[in-house]
């Protein structure tokens, strides 16, 4: 599908008034995307986990007006902070969905982890907000069930790279590979090919530090434009998309952790060979990367690391081994957590509506 395709059609009247709200995941990624063109398109193909426990939640009311406005409220309090991301995404998308021109807009949004931490908060959030926003047009439309979401992927592409794959579960898949059918640079399509253990994957992420990374991903995908190894990445990347293709497949664990730490490590060396250089890593990820390492030597559990632009590890292992990784938490590894807190999360079936009202 082009993105032409994507222009409003078919429709009836609008709402004069309403309001609707979606929950929609975070995702962590397993083939990382590093790298981007013009206008939020990928330099390669990615698939990532769709989480469960970690979403955010907004409620957008809306009301016919002469011209756009927008206010957004976080956690139930006013915050302008991000009005220019919003706006941004809102020019962008003006020409998919020209009615959003003609709505005053109130944005009601939280989440249940740590904003702009490393755990992909921008993910959740634009779902959220294109599914909220597209729903509108679905009640002005004849609109099927898969071009609502290859839809809401599209324009959340437009709001931040990686949300595009939250639109799917268990897995979502970004970026033109021709192994992966249907595949787009323009959206995600859902991915569920994969062995049943993989379908209840666990991840329990350690928050080594809450706060805001120091280096934003926009500026990081934009050191990969002159980058020395990038070519070599990409070639990588690519390769890896087609080796994870055929362990999800068939379920080998041990092929899963190697290509996926893999991945995480690259991703960082990225960060750190680029110029400026940067390093996300605290001294705490080191230790509990470490930590996990042994652990798997010595007691033989398939627990592995993955991690996406930040300090945060997420610890990924099958569901049968879920009272193991927490005692191991608790034993070893919650001493290098920030102020000793973790999230328990787990492969998730992807956005869910909440409400949805209109006058």
């Amino acid at each position: 599908m082009q993105q032409d395709n994507f222009t409003c059609q078919n429709l009836g009247p609008f709402p004069e008034t309403g309001a609707v709200a979606w929950q929609s995941p975070s995702n962590i990624a397993l083939v990382k995307y590093w790298g981007k063109k013009p206008v939020q398109l990928p330099a390669n193909a990615s698939i990532s986990f769709t989480l469960n426990n970690c979403y955010t939640a907004t409620k957008l009311s809306f009301e016919k007006s002469d011209k756009r406005s927008v206010c957004v409220f976080v956690d139930g309090e006013e915050n302008p902070s991000f009005l220019k991301k919003i706006e941004t995404f809102f020019a962008r998308i003006e020409s998919y969905c020209p009615y959003v021109k003609n709505y005053a807009f109130k944005i009601e949004t939280e989440n249940t982890f740590p904003h702009s931490s490393g755990i992909a908060s921008s993910a959740s959030g634009f779902s959220a907000l294109a599914l909220c926003v597209l729903s509108i047009e679905r009640k002005a439309s004849d609109m099927s069930e898969d071009t609502f979401y290859k839809k809401a992927s599209f324009l959340s592409r437009l709001g931040s790279g990686s949300v595009c794959r939250s639109v799917y579960g268990p897995m979502g898949v970004w970026g033109g590979h021709e192994d992966y059918k249907g595949s787009s640079n323009d959206f995600a399509i859902p991915y569920d090919d994969v062995h049943d253990v993989f379908k209840s994957y666990q991840d329990t992420i350690l928050l080594v530090d809450k706060g805001e990374k120091k280096v934003s991903s926009t500026l990081g995908h934009d050191l990969m434009n002159d980058h020395p190894f990038a070519e070599n990445r990409f070639a990588q990347a690519k390769d890896h998309m087609l080796e994870l293709q055929k362990i999800l497949k068939d379920g080998n664990i041990l092929d899963f952790n190697r290509l996926v730490e893999k991945e995480a490590l690259t991703l960082h060396a990225m960060m750190m060979t680029s110029d400026p250089y940067f390093m996300l890593f605290k001294p705490n990820t080191l230790s509990i990367i470490h930590k996990v390492w042994e652990k798997r030597e010595s007691d033989k559990i398939p627990f592995t690391i993955t991690l996406d632009a930040g300090a945060n590890v997420h610890l990924l292992y099958p569901a049968e081994f879920k009272q193991l990784a927490l005692q191991f938490i608790q034993d070893e590894l919650i001493a290098y957590c920030q102020n000793e807190q973790y999230i328990c999360d787990e492969v998730g079936n992807g956005p869910l509506l909440k409400m949805e009202h209109y006058a």
